[in-house]
């Protein structure tokens, strides 16, 4: 039985409408009681997690930048503020539609944005503040999402890459990228909490369906990857299984448990 199951949520665990099963609620009862962790391990900001599932004591977020567990912080991994400032600067003249979200551990900030934009940075970021300039932003800066009005591995991936070389940069979502510190990574983040658990890595197991989960599917003493993955997490996975439409975590959750 693996004893540390991380669950990536948009794409896997939650359902094609960004909700988390009814059927997953109980297995969470059920892990608990066998000393099973369910661990969620998303993009999505700390406090929005802790929103999501309020009885979980561990999370990995922010891509991993945050990792919590029992009721504290176990790590950060901030990104170094000068390369954070360049990029930061350096988006104001992007060549595609960018809309930047500047994350510290326990603040979302951003400009003001169109309001479809700011509905889906708002599906994430729980915690937010509207500056007029994204240089007031306070806190460490742990990542710096930029959401992408066309296709964001298409149009932004590689000019973000060549703009931050020195950060680690991922594609989160159709229309997310993701910069980091270039040690934050959801696999790192697992591992620092496989180690606050006392867990051994060949125990773990991670649930991902992006290009953010590809460390994590690749760190975990089992990998998985969904049915609906992009195809570099399908081969780095252990087992590939169906859907996130078709709960397919929940199915093999369930088998795993019993």
């Amino acid at each position: 039985m693996h004893r540390l199951i991380a669950l990536d949520m948009d794409g896997t665990l939650l359902d094609p409408q960004g909700r988390v099963p009814e059927s997953f609620w109980p297995l969470y009862d059920d892990a608990t009681a066998q000393g099973v962790t369910l661990t969620p391990a998303s993009g999505r900001q700390l406090a929005t997690l802790r929103q999501m599932f309020p009885a979980c004591e561990t999370f990995i977020a922010e891509n991993g930048s945050v990792v919590w567990h029992a009721g504290g912080v176990v790590s950060t991994t901030p990104l170094d503020d000068d390369a954070a400032r360049r990029l930061i600067d350096a988006l104001d003249d992007a060549p595609f539609p960018a809309h930047v979200v500047v994350c510290s551990p326990t603040v979302a900030a951003t400009l003001a944005l169109p309001e479809a934009v700011d509905r889906e940075v708002d599906k994430y970021y729980a915690s937010r503040t509207t500056v007029t300039r994204l240089a007031d932003a306070t806190g460490p800066v742990i990542k710096i999402a930029i959401y992408v009005d066309t296709d964001a591995e298409r149009d932004g991936y590689a000019w973000v890459r060549d703009h931050a070389p020195e950060l680690r940069v991922v594609v989160s979502g159709k229309h997310w990228i993701d910069v980091m510190a270039p040690e934050a990574d959801k696999g790192h983040a697992l591992e620092q909490l496989a180690g606050a658990l006392g867990v051994d890595m060949s125990d773990t197991a991670a649930f991902g369906d992006y290009l953010n989960d590809l460390g994590m599917v690749r760190a975990a003493g089992y990998g998985v990857a969904m049915g609906n993955a992009h195809e570099d997490v399908k081969k780095a996975a252990d087992e590939v299984v169906g859907t996130n439409a078709d709960n397919a975590v929940v199915e093999k959750l369930r088998q795993w448990l019993q």
